[in-house]
């Protein structure tokens, strides 16, 4: 049963999700209108305002939304690559603290930059911040009820159907990118608040070092045993498990058991990245087709309806858990949607946009539940002594995925941009 301790935890930890991604959501377009507005353009009229009765070309964006791309994602991977293996050293107080700064520092730095370059490094500190947030607080959910991985994961989907709409909204009002990015600095105020004042902090989260006189499970604990009680709640409370001390070879060790859920979840994110970041712009659709959306909407709508999808499948783990077969399923689905959506942008056979957006939200289920679940498995089948660790040093899966996409997706969008328009 959830107590009004543990209730005050699963609401913090889904502001953290919501708090450590909001950026990164509205960062790489906050940055595209940006970098357009410095080369003198107008992102608006980038692409037409009214609906195409006809297309007769290919609608192409420049190679610096690549950067911009790279930029969002590279410094998060390098984070969650090498950041477990020290960043335990760390008080979490630190490092949330830490993510609160880059974040409030990096939408300074962009609505302020006057160069492609300054706008590259604010987008590189809401990346390094979103990356230091995700393995802090999947490491500190290690020290609470399972309740708050789905708490986390909701959060963050939460984090990209606001944040989506929060910055569409205001440009829409009138404010330009760079004064609406300065409305934004409230979000690191609400993530501050969350762990400093609403959070519950039980004593092994600062106490990473194994001590045997605090450790409540029997040296000779059947750890099946010991699961099934945790899981009733009615033997041991996890708050008081302390973390082992782990050098870097066991911690190099630990990741191999890992693997058979990392695997899918990184192949997830590739494809759903490739689909997001290298494809979904280049389809369009005319008129008759597209609903009578311009061309710039079809591609606000589709990563709106991905938001969604995500949101969704994100908060679903609380309703349905996934079995380990399933799980592989995804990155199957996944690959065959992004084989899909690789022939329409090439060939443009789709007859309406409705099909797209209904595909769209499909993705976004798929990468949302990749997510989810697997962070929930690991939260629930790793020993609770190494659980900090394994769920810090599990999102290298995701971020690797995603980073492998930012790479492949720029030659892939450059080569389908080059190819003739198909026929009516």
């Amino acid at each position: 049963m959830v107590n009004w301790t543990n209730a005050r935890d699963i609401v913090a930890f889904w502001l953290f999700g919501l708090c450590n991604n909001y950026g990164y959501v509205i960062m790489l377009s906050a940055a595209e209108d940006i970098l357009d507005n410095q080369k003198g353009t107008n992102s608006s009229n980038t692409n037409s305002s009214t609906c195409e009765p006809t297309l007769d070309k290919r609608y192409c964006q420049s190679v610096s939304t690549g950067a911009v791309l790279l930029a969002d994602n590279l410094p998060a991977l390098i984070v969650q690559t090498t950041f477990p293996f020290f960043m335990h050293r760390f008080p979490f107080g630190f490092r949330a603290f830490l993510v609160c700064l880059l974040q409030g520092a990096s939408y300074f730095v962009v609505a302020y930059s006057k160069t492609v370059a300054m706008s590259l490094v604010g987008v590189c500190m809401a990346s390094l911040g979103q990356g230091i947030g995700e393995i802090t607080f999947l490491a500190m959910a290690a020290h609470y009820i399972p309740e708050t991985i789905a708490s986390w994961s909701s959060g963050t989907g939460g984090a990209g159907l606001i944040g989506s709409f929060s910055y569409a909204f205001i440009t829409q009002a009138g404010l330009s990118p760079s004064n609406t990015l300065l409305v934004q600095l409230f979000i690191p105020i609400v993530f501050a608040a969350a762990y400093f004042l609403l959070l519950t902090v039980p004593s092994t989260v600062y106490s990473p070092t194994f001590n045997p006189k605090t450790w409540i499970i029997p040296k000779n604990y059947d750890r099946d045993v010991f699961e099934a009680a945790e899981a009733r709640g009615d033997v041991l409370n996890t708050k008081k498990v302390p973390q082992r001390e782990l050098g870097p070879v066991e911690r190099l060790k630990l990741i191999g058991p890992l693997l058979y859920l990392m695997i899918p979840l990184a192949t997830v994110y590739t494809a759903e990245y490739m689909i997001n970041q290298g494809l979904t712009e280049l389809i369009i659709f005319n008129c008759s087709q597209g609903l009578s959306l311009p061309l710039s909407s079809q591609y606000r709508w589709y990563q709106v309806l991905y938001q969604l999808g995500v949101f969704l499948s994100r908060s679903s783990v609380k309703f349905f858990e996934m079995p380990i077969w399933l799980i592989w399923c995804l990155p199957i689905l996944q690959c065959a949607n992004m084989v899909f959506f690789f022939f329409e942008a090439v060939y443009w056979f789709t007859p309406t946009i409705i099909i797209i957006f209904v595909l769209i939200v499909f993705e976004g289920l798929l990468g949302g539940s990749a997510y989810v679940n697997t962070y929930n498995k690991i939260h629930k089948k790793v020993s609770p002594d190494v659980r900090e660790y394994s769920l810090s040093a599990a999102s290298m899966g995701n971020s690797l995925g995603t980073n492998i996409a930012a790479f492949l997706s720029i030659p892939l969008y450059n080569w389908v941009c080059s190819m003739k328009v198909p026929h009516s």
